[in-house]
């Protein structure tokens, strides 16, 4: 990605009309049928300033998806701030995730349906580490307690978690969003926990439920 450090930064104005723009053409069009020059006709900005900048309409994409992701995380620190409880700090991750994407469903729809993955995923922004680097610590102190588990790589939790989120974004919009995608978090969390808990630990409130229904 193009290091604007080592530049003079873009105007904020110059870059809210380019970001206004991308989340409009990229959330519905194809990413290979827009050029930066489409780009900067409909920002009304300079195709060469927009190539000063950023180099390439990927950098020039990227670079605001890194900015709204961004956001998420320092909203995700926010709102972890002083919670304890382990499960309802990835309650929480989860929710945040959710209701972001349906707030911000245009760039969710750049996110996870428009950028070609192949070359995002060689670009420094894909990896987002503030965010990641934070979620591995959530989910490795879980396995550490023995709350969560162990013999599963952290890695390989976090994907399941992350791939559930993307997911169910997905079938949100192809099902028409007939309810606030945020609106089954519980539910969804519910099967997410199931599945990163110890075996033992499933098995034995499984125990539970069924002694419990025997009692009643």
């Amino acid at each position: 990605m193009v290091d604007e450090t080592r530049k003079n930064a873009p105007k904020s104005d110059f870059r809210e009309r380019l970001g206004s723009t991308i989340l409009e053409v990229f959330s519905e069009a194809d990413f290979h049928a827009v050029g930066i020059r489409d780009i900067a006709q409909k920002a009304g900005v300079s195709f060469a300033t927009i190539y000063k900048y950023y180099g390439s309409k990927e950098q020039l994409v990227f670079s605001f998806v890194d900015q709204w992701m961004g956001v998420l995380t320092d909203r995700i620190i926010d709102h972890l701030h002083g919670m304890a409880d382990l499960k309802e700090k990835l309650r929480k991750i989860f929710w945040l995730q959710l209701d972001y994407y349906e707030r911000h469903e245009e760039f969710a729809k750049i996110i996870f349906l428009t950028l070609p993955m192949k070359t995002w995923m060689s670009d420094e922004s894909f990896e987002q580490h503030r965010m990641f680097d934070l979620l591995m610590d959530v989910l490795r102190q879980g396995q550490e307690e023995g709350i969560l588990n162990d013999q599963i790589d952290t890695r390989i939790l976090l994907d399941f978690m992350m791939g559930f989120v993307q997911r169910s974004f997905m079938m949100w919009i192809q099902r028409g969003k007939k309810e606030p995608l945020s609106s089954q978090t519980d539910i969804m969390f519910d099967m997410i926990w199931q599945g990163i808990q110890p075996p033992h630990s499933t098995d034995k409130q499984q125990a539970d439920s069924r002694a419990i229904e025997q009692l009643s």
